[in-house]
């Protein structure tokens, strides 16, 4: 009896060890590449070894570590939606003529615009972590299975935070899509340390822009910060234009609220819709993450026509309630007369004819 006890634990201690050895292996595997600084020393954003903002980011404003411990811990209770998500399975995409939009949650959604598809910030895993045991958890399924996507033209991802990059879902679009990525600097080493070859890699500076066909994609200011591990800022972060001849789209992935939006505006616009980051904001990172009032200033500075929010309802990545960032979009929008879609997910909506907002999350709080 004890050499089988001996044998029983040896044996569930190897597997144990298996186990932990497999999930250290994978979250290695997630993080990604390191990008060869040598490629980036042209670029005016990298300096002294980093990726630089126009304008320094302000972290803890105020010095007050005890006004953050509040906000943590403030408001837990209503910081998931208490009832599952409405969402909305995507009928079968057909060729299309005008500007079609399909948000997935959070930052993921797809625009088609005459005949172009472009999937923006992809993350179908199930957390916001290169962990599947800890880190940030899906608040609601992906309505939409990633394999069952149309034809793409472009992905295009805005920087590397687990909640816009996710390994199994570019592993998954590499097999399954013909497409390119499009990506800022830097990022492209990620995508090759997950098997995507360099003729599928696109790596953009501010500024600099690509075309397919009748499609122009420009990588444009954002506000922010990227890393995916230990090393911080050595890949760089965008927002980005998407545009044919006849309609343009933005999306400002993650950022601060900036004067760069207005340059944008000017160089680019107007806009038929935009795509604006309002959620994962606090007052320990007002420079690096927009509230819901400076989401809609943005699209007003960049000339926008219909404001669709983004980067709310499916992780928890601040103290703010689950409903916030669009209870409050909502309001400022009326406030200033902005058109405001605010679709449920996989719901595909026409640009030019978008529902009226129903409230459809306040059901849930």
């Amino acid at each position: 009896m004890a050499r089988l006890l001996g044998t029983l634990t040896a044996g569930m201690g190897a597997v144990t060890a298996a186990g932990v050895a497999a999930a250290a292996s994978g979250v290695r595997a997630a993080i990604g590449g390191t990008p060869d600084q040598a490629a980036l020393l042209g670029s005016p954003q990298f300096r002294d070894g980093a990726f630089r903002n126009l304008v320094q980011p302000q972290w803890l404003p105020d010095g007050s570590g005890r006004e953050v411990v509040r906000e943590l811990l403030s408001g837990r209770g209503s910081r998931r939606p208490t009832g599952s998500v409405p969402l909305v399975e995507p009928d079968a995409y057909a060729p299309t003529d005008g500007l079609h939009l399909t948000w997935y949650g959070h930052a993921s959604s797809l625009v088609e615009l005459d005949g172009a598809r472009v999937l923006l910030d992809p993350v179908w895993g199930e957390r916001a972590s290169p962990s599947r045991l800890v880190g940030p958890k899906r608040l609601h399924p992906v309505p939409h299975r990633l394999a069952d996507l149309p034809a793409l033209d472009a992905v295009v991802v805005s920087h590397d935070h687990y909640d816009h990059l996710d390994m199994s879902t570019v592993r998954t679009l590499a097999r399954t899509q013909r497409a390119p990525f499009v990506v800022p600097l830097g990022v492209g080493a990620h995508l090759r340390a997950w098997g995507v070859p360099d003729s599928r890699i696109i790596e953009l500076d501010w500024g600099d822009e690509t075309t397919i066909d009748d499609l122009r994609i420009v990588a444009t200011p954002a506000q922010h910060f990227s890393g995916r591990a230990f090393s911080r800022n050595n890949t760089l972060w965008a927002s980005w234009v998407i545009a044919t001849p006849a309609h343009r789209v933005f999306y400002s992935g993650d950022t601060g609220y900036c004067e760069a939006f207005n340059d944008i505006g000017e160089r680019h616009g107007p806009f038929d819709v935009t795509l604006v980051q309002v959620g994962a904001y606090a007052s320990s990172w007002p420079d690096i993450h927009m509230t819901p009032e400076e989401g809609v200033a943005t699209h007003l500075d960049v000339r926008g026509q219909l404001l669709v929010p983004v980067h709310w309802a499916t992780f928890n990545l601040a103290p703010h309630s689950w409903t916030d960032p669009v209870d409050r979009v909502w309001k400022e929008a009326k406030a200033l007369d902005v058109s405001l879609a605010v679709p449920k997910p996989g719901q595909r909506i026409a640009v030019a004819a978008p529902p009226p907002v129903d409230g459809w999350w306040q059901t849930l709080t």
